[in-house]
């Protein structure tokens, strides 16, 4: 059975193991009346006015390059050591341990992935890896650890502790990883071959009659490079997000006039609403066919609805009267805070988009394909035209570490080659280096390597609309690895050297157990770059 019983104006049902035992349509109404009243009221002694959330931070400008902040770290597997390099040169070296034999660490091209300052192996006894930096999905990483003076770990890269610490407050997730056998160094490097950002097209061709883009320019000034347009949107965001922050400071200067009347309007308007929901359920109940017993019930929560209601009204009238004018001003300083918030979220949106991340291609010999990602993930790839397609080709690194001026589009390179001559063989058609010098790469070679590669129209311009400082090309001899996978850059193993310590761990591309410190682990959904996420 179920038993109504008029309480403070609220139709309640007795309840059977958690089961309103109602046997029509009309109970079942009954009961939502009362969830109404319940709820509603819940938020009638709830603080009326809803925090506006967290300051939004100023949007970055995208990525860019400064002095001290890591474009790449060159390991030496011969000499044991680990070069640091920012866009203007060597920054840091310090010595390290790779791979024991059997577990040697490949030879190739990484890029780190997740970082995690605090990691305990889940391979081998959970073993410490201070500030570990991981460069492939099946477990290869740097990372603090002993260094006996020889290669002695599983396949990691061991660093000295403080360095350690060093490189990873200084580095971000996408910095790029050479390992190579020899000792090798970037140059920097030009070549009209190299991808040049370029505005996207802007559509439909003009129709006859309209004037085309160059008759544009001279009518109306030049136009804006991305570069500017980027930067200006960074502008755009950051005098938003200061706008936000004084429309809040405004907002709570306002409240503070107008005392607690603003919290005691709050709750009398939704004692009205409470009031004005309940009457219209009542209404709706008393226009079906109700028992006389249900309908007395419905009748008394109708009286005690409108008692509260003229009530809630009165309280309001009474409040406006004290305080109107102080009520205005914060009510127009909320909606002020309300708007700026909404700008600022815009402005950041669109300097995101602005500042796009960079880009990797790979350009692969073996399967005679050109492969593009970003943020980590595919974008696209297409045919590849390699003229002598038999004759090695070797594998060069060509990074835009920055823009060449303050006020162009056009990017400075460097050139990094994975041996030091033009093919594989050790030493091949470059000077020896001087004993505990590093092997300039050879310019020319690389110069050879990419004027053998024919990128078709399309393709070309897609990079070239994407194409930012950060942004890589790899021409090679190899294919990808199968390491290359969800959440990676390009990974190329050199295919002629050891590789123990990949042969011999699994792959487990799907799983993503550590955060990293800096930034939340790749989804492909919401994933985010700070300035510097891609050095």
């Amino acid at each position: 059975m179920c038993r109504g019983a008029f309480r403070g104006g609220i139709v309640r049902c007795y309840e059977a193991k958690g089961l309103i035992v109602c046997s029509s349509g009309r109970r079942r109404m009954l009961n939502r009346l009362k969830r109404l009243h319940v709820g509603v009221l819940a938020l009638a002694v709830a603080p009326a006015l809803a925090a506006l959330g967290p300051a939004l931070p100023a949007a970055a400008a995208g990525p860019s390059v400064t002095s001290g902040s890591p474009v790449m770290a060159v390991v030496s597997l011969g000499r044991q050591k680990v070069t640091i390099y920012d866009a203007r040169g060597r920054m840091l070296e310090a010595p390290v341990s790779t791979g024991q034999v059997g577990y040697e660490t490949p030879a190739g091209l990484y890029s780190v992935i997740e970082r995690k300052k605090h990691h305990f192996s889940n391979l081998y006894e959970n073993a410490p890896m201070p500030f570990m930096q991981r460069i492939t999905w099946s477990g290869i990483a740097l990372h603090a650890g002993a260094l006996p003076g020889y290669p002695a770990s599983h396949g990691c890269i061991r660093l000295p502790y403080d360095f350690a610490g060093r490189l990873f407050e200084m580095s971000r997730r996408g910095l790029r990883v050479v390992v190579a056998r020899d000792d090798v160094a970037p140059v920097d490097f030009a070549h009209p071959a190299l991808f040049r950002p370029q505005t996207p097209s802007p559509g439909p061709a003009l129709s006859q009659g309209q004037p085309d883009a160059r008759v544009q320019a001279a009518a109306f000034g030049p136009q804006p490079t991305r570069r500017s347009t980027a930067a200006d949107k960074a502008v755009a965001a950051e005098a938003a997000a200061e706008r936000l922050k004084q429309a809040r400071r405004a907002l709570s200067r306002a409240r503070e006039e107008a005392g607690d009347y603003m919290d005691k309007l709050e709750v009398a308007e939704a004692a009205k609403r409470i009031a004005e929901a309940t009457l219209r359920e009542a209404d709706a109940l008393l226009q079906g066919k109700l028992s006389a017993r249900d309908g007395e019930v419905v009748k008394a929560a109708k009286a005690k609805a409108q008692e509260r209601l003229a009530g809630a009204q009165g309280e309001i009238d009474a409040i406006n009267a004290a305080a109107k004018a102080r009520i205005d001003a914060a009510l127009a300083a909320r909606a002020e805070a309300k708007a700026a918030r909404e700008a600022a979220a815009s402005a950041e949106e669109e300097a995101k988009l602005a500042a796009l991340a960079p880009v990797s291609v790979f350009i692969s010999r073996k399967t005679q394909r050109l492969y593009v990602r970003q943020a980590f993930e595919p974008l696209f790839e297409s045919g590849v035209t390699i003229r002598n397609p038999q004759s090695p080709i070797g594998t060069t690194l060509f990074t835009a570490v920055g823009y060449v001026g303050s006020d162009t589009d056009e990017l400075r390179w460097t050139a990094l080659a994975m041996y030091p001559g033009p093919s594989h063989r050790r030493g091949e058609g470059a000077p020896r280096a001087r004993q505990g010098d590093a092997s300039q790469t050879d310019a020319a070679a690389a110069t050879a390597a990419l004027e053998r590669i024919s990128i078709p129209r399309e393709a070309l311009d897609r990079i070239n609309e994407l194409v930012s400082p950060g942004s890589s090309l790899i021409i090679s001899d190899e294919s990808m690895s199968r390491e290359t996978s969800k959440g990676t850059d390009f990974v190329v193993v050199m295919s002629g050297e050891p590789q123990g310590g990949i042969s011999r761990r699994r792959l487990r591309p799907d799983v993503f157990t550590d955060l990293d410190d800096d930034l939340p682990a790749p989804s492909g959904k919401g994933f985010s770059f700070g300035p510097f996420s891609w050095w």
